[in-house]
């Protein structure tokens, strides 16, 4: 059993200790925004905050969220107006969405670290999300607007 915050509300999941962060969101908590890609934290579709940094959910156990703050693309803002999601809309961002949730939570994270990032950084941090789709273009564009306003 894991006692955390999730989405700004405390809770406590009764699975085992070395279940994936993944699957209680997705089976337990029915959080479906972060997605199953790879099961080897490689590709970033499962992508959350663990007290705020970005984490490959797929990867994390739940063990390692006791006592901790989780959010989720579901929690990121709650009528989905974070800048990075508006800049998103605004771009017309994703062509089938399925990595985009895990994009937006990789962008978000960046963005509360370095709030003002060079085009570099925008690629460094968003390195290992992979968007099968090919939007790479639009999603450094995103990151910028969000960053920018423009």
């Amino acid at each position: 059993m894991a006692r955390l915050t999730l989405n700004g509300r405390d809770r406590e999941i009764s699975a085992p200790d070395d279940m994936p962060l993944l699957w209680a969101l997705r089976d337990l908590e029915g959080l479906t925004g972060a997605k199953y890609g790879c099961g080897a934290g490689l590709c970033g579709a499962c992508t959350v905050h663990l007290d705020g940094v970005a984490v490959r959910s797929c990867q994390t156990p739940l063990s390692a969220c006791e006592g901790r703050s989780v959010v989720t693309i579901e929690g990121l803002h709650p009528e989905g107006d974070h800048p990075v999601q508006a800049a998103w809309r605004e771009l017309n961002v994703p062509q089938c969405g399925y990595c985009q949730s895990g994009q937006i939570m990789q962008a978000a994270s960046l963005l509360a670290e370095n709030p003002r990032p060079s085009d570099d950084d925008i690629l460094r941090a968003m390195e290992g999300n992979i968007c099968r789709c090919g939007c790479y273009e639009r999603i450094v564009a995103a990151v910028r607007h969000a960053a920018t306003g423009s």
